[in-house]
């Protein structure tokens, strides 16, 4: 069963929290994390702090790291930070175009990463567990969340929803891009236990939902303090990451889609002749991008068209990863014509999250940055269940969730 615990948090004073708060670090890269980061409160100062050194400091230098301690410092020192006296939960609503999900932030036990109780679905990439885990070292702190999901609890639900209609929220603005976000501190502390109880023993695992690296980094830390000999009961806080949980029914994911560089020495007639063995093809023309309505559609943009991609049965498996669209994309069309086999190290193919919209597709076809491009339909969460349930991975880039929570508007202390 979970077992997750109550911290207490570090967070901004209410009428700082908008200015705090930020999409997680690795979403921006340091051009865009810079150009939105004008505030000085901006929590961007921390999670890429590199963005007040120069450009030529190496962003993974010790440097960084240090310089993200040193912001983190003066927020508190300024008074914009505080932290709470007593452990609390955290319920963390967002709205994004009228549809709503609340989850519950808290400390997930790094025992139950370990040994399975929170699933996984992707791999990680050793160089973004090191980066993680040198800013974890160096802040003593957890300053991004990780996004867990779990089969719906009526119960649990309904002490969020009860405490959420009796409190007023702490925190509760809009985002720039339209996300509202609306915080609640859950103190009580018969309240806090009843949550604790529950999931120890009604909810028999969570999933990852996105930030992986974030998880893998926080285990990593806590495998270095117990072989340092600094754990005594367990209960230390290094024992535990934070994470906010959402129930699954609430969430939504979006298309995660792929642009590749060049054609692999083929021709573009050659190319759609090729994709005739294992797709049915329709040359849309130049119309709107194509979005695939269901599952084993594709859209693909290539020299000034719009085509539709339909899979044929014969082009994938029935089990948990082989019936995965992006397992057809990448097994007949990226591997098999375009000789990218490991997307996580190839560099002739990008990913482009569908909160991007298909023109963006459209974008870097046209302005010569990649050859062609493939739109998606979304995975499903009942799938990225199905594939943890089995121990199998995703391919890499398989899911984007939207909305996103946003880093800074707590912070869990270690």
């Amino acid at each position: 069963m979970a077992k997750i615990i109550p911290f207490k948090g570090l967070r901004p004073k209410a009428e700082f929290a908008s200015r705090v708060a930020t999409l997680p670090y690795d979403v921006v890269n340091v051009q865009e994390a810079r150009a939105i980061a004008k505030d000085p409160y901006n929590f961007y100062h921390v999670t890429r702090s590199e963005i007040d050194l120069s450009d030529s400091v190496d962003v993974h230098s010790e440097q960084v790291y240090l310089k993200a301690k040193e912001n983190l410092d003066q927020l508190v020192a300024d008074g914009i930070f505080f932290q709470d006296d007593e452990p609390c939960y955290y319920i963390y609503e967002l709205v994004m175009n009228g549809r709503s999900q609340t989850g519950l932030i808290c400390g997930s036990s790094i025992e139950d990463y370990n040994n399975g109780i929170i699933k996984k679905h992707e791999f990680t990439r050793p160089e973004k567990e090191l980066d993680r885990i040198n800013h974890i070292k160096a802040t003593h702190a957890q300053t991004g969340i990780v996004f867990l999901a779990y089969n719906d609890q009526k119960d649990v639900q309904k002490m969020i929803e009860t405490w959420k209609s009796e409190h007023a929220p702490t925190y509760d603005f809009t985002s720039e891009d339209g996300v509202q976000h609306t915080f609640w501190v859950m103190n009580n502390y018969s309240k806090v236990a009843a949550i604790t109880q529950f999931f120890s023993e009604e909810v028999p695992c969570t999933y990852i939902a996105d930030g992986h690296h974030r998880a893998a980094s926080a285990a990593r830390v806590y495998q270095d303090m117990r072989d340092s000999d600094f754990s005594i009961t367990g209960d230390e806080s290094f024992n535990y990451f934070i994470t906010c949980i959402f129930p699954a029914s609430q969430l939504a994911i979006l298309d995660y889609n792929r642009v590749a560089k060049d054609l692999n020495g083929l021709t573009e007639k050659a190319f759609v002749a090729a994709l005739h063995e294992d797709f049915e093809v329709s040359n849309l023309g130049a119309s709107e991008p194509f979005r695939p309505n269901q599952v084993h559609e594709f859209g693909m943009y290539l020299g000034g068209s719009w085509y539709k991609l339909v899979a044929k049965p014969s082009a994938y498996t029935t089990d948990p990863i082989g019936i995965l669209d992006v397992t057809i994309l990448q097994n007949k069309v990226l591997s098999n014509l375009l000789s990218i086999h490991d997307p996580r190290t190839d560099k002739r193919v990008d990913f482009v999250g569908g909160i991007r919209g298909l023109k963006a597709l459209e974008t870097r076809v046209k302005n010569g940055d990649m050859a062609i491009a493939f739109s998606c339909y979304p995975v499903s969460i009942q799938q990225l269940f199905d594939i943890a349930d089995s121990g199998n991975v995703m391919p890499p880039k398989s899911t984007w969730f939207e909305p996103k929570t946003r880093d800074g508007l707590v912070v869990y202390m270690i």
